[in-house]
């Protein structure tokens, strides 16, 4: 058994040498959106596309806090009501008469979603219809849980225009005030630079393309030459899925894509419980490995050896020790060792994020088991997806083929 942890926290030591200092860099979060960028001359035209579906809720804030950017150009919002039945339409029209800006505001509801489109996109697809007919210079995708400080919108467009960006997209702060937001949620957003890294994001010479879909602005020019939302009509991530035909696009106009983290955007959507943020991973989470029992037994090997093993190692190596011969111990010493270089690793690599969030450090020994929690997410997505019910999102459920609607 000691050769067997000795060879676990060597290979876990390595998977942690090679995040630090070989995964450009995600864990030091340090991709921040700047809204004082330098701003141009002629403030381009731009529509907000707000998707909502059952969200009376939250939307009144939300939309309050859209209406009332501090904008120079030309600005409004279209809310698609994705067949609610809380009245969120209502409280759409509701807040735009609160707070005086009832013209900026169109609110339409969605026709019936046809076959092989995610409700999400095909409402967005409407939506930048009836925006054709004020001819933007940018969209705003922005979802009904999202509320922007006053000046996001004007930060937005100055780095577009400046860098020649045509997305430039924000992770929203997320809620992280319950017991279970706290161990689950500055992980998730750990995970997700990992996955991603920004700095590779943003790097044209590189091909990975991702999006935090809670708040996108997008050219509308590259969005056209992208082939619209119809490109990618049944793409159950959708926003990563557009942010990688976005980038193909930027490549050959000679410009970019942008992503980030802020303090512009923030979910207005808590977690009290378990159960939502379960419902929430699970409904993407085999979608990501492209429903492939390989790359999901390639995952779980992964997630145990890169963050099971350490404190596992540690704890059983140390029990073990207790009854060892001391002349024996030495291979499980050194594995000992090696475990808690990478346990240590571990918690140096999430300490960034968890200061983002405002986090105590002890909570950085507690990664393995926020990992634990998002292994068996994982598992029970592909299960779901075995069962016919992936991708189910507010009472609605859509075969998934390929990361995409059938």
């Amino acid at each position: 058994m000691e050769w067997t942890l000795f060879v676990a926290a060597i290979l876990s030591l390595i998977i942690w040498f090679y995040l630090i200092t070989l995964r450009g860099w995600f864990w030091r979060g340090d991709e921040e959106f700047d809204p004082d960028c330098a701003e141009p001359a002629v403030w381009p035209g731009v529509v907000a596309l707000v998707p909502a579906r059952n969200e009376a809720e939250v939307i009144g804030e939300a939309l309050e806090s859209l209406l009332t950017q501090d904008y120079p150009g030309d600005f409004h919002v279209i809310v698609i009501d994705d067949e609610s039945e809380d009245g969120t339409a209502d409280q759409a029209r509701a807040a735009a008469k609160a707070c005086r800006k009832a013209d900026r505001l169109t609110v339409i509801r969605s026709e019936p979603r046809p076959p092989g489109w995610t409700g999400k996109l095909w409402a967005l697809a409407q939506g930048r219809k009836q925006a054709l007919a004020m001819a933007p210079d940018y969209l705003w995708l922005s979802d009904a849980d999202i509320a922007h400080s006053s000046r996001n919108l004007r930060g937005l467009v100055a780095q577009a225009e400046d860098e020649k960006l045509d997305m430039v997209s924000l992770m929203a702060m997320l809620s992280c005030e319950s017991f279970w937001e706290r161990l689950l949620i500055p992980p998730f957003i750990f995970f997700f630079q990992k996955l991603y890294p920004f700095g590779w994001v943003n790097d044209p010479e590189k091909p990975m393309a991702a999006a935090a879909g809670g708040c996108v602005l997008v050219n509308a020019e590259a969005l056209e030459a992208a082939g619209g939302f119809k490109a990618i009509k049944g793409a159950v991530i959708d926003d990563c899925a557009l942010a990688a035909r976005l980038k193909q696009v930027a490549g050959k106009r000679g410009r970019g894509i942008w992503l980030g983290l802020c303090d512009e955007a923030q979910s207005l959507r808590g977690y009290d419980d378990l159960g939502p943020i379960w419902q929430m991973v699970t409904r993407t989470a085999y979608t990501q490995l492209g429903h492939s029992p390989k790359r999901l037994a390639a995952a779980v090997l992964g997630l145990v050896l890169t963050y099971l093993a350490p404190p596992l190692v540690v704890l059983v190596g140390v029990y073990a020790g207790l009854f060892a011969d001391i002349s024996q111990f030495g291979i499980t010493f050194l594995a000992i060792v090696a475990a808690s270089a990478a346990w240590g690793l571990m918690a140096l690599a999430v300490w960034p994020t968890l200061q983002r969030y405002e986090q105590p450090v002890g909570m950085a020994l507690l990664l393995p088991v926020a990992a634990l929690l998002y292994l068996l997410m994982t598992l029970h997505s592909a299960w779901r997806h075995k069962r016919g019910k992936g991708g189910a999102w507010k009472g609605r459920h859509q075969t998934v083929v390929g990361g995409e609607a059938a």
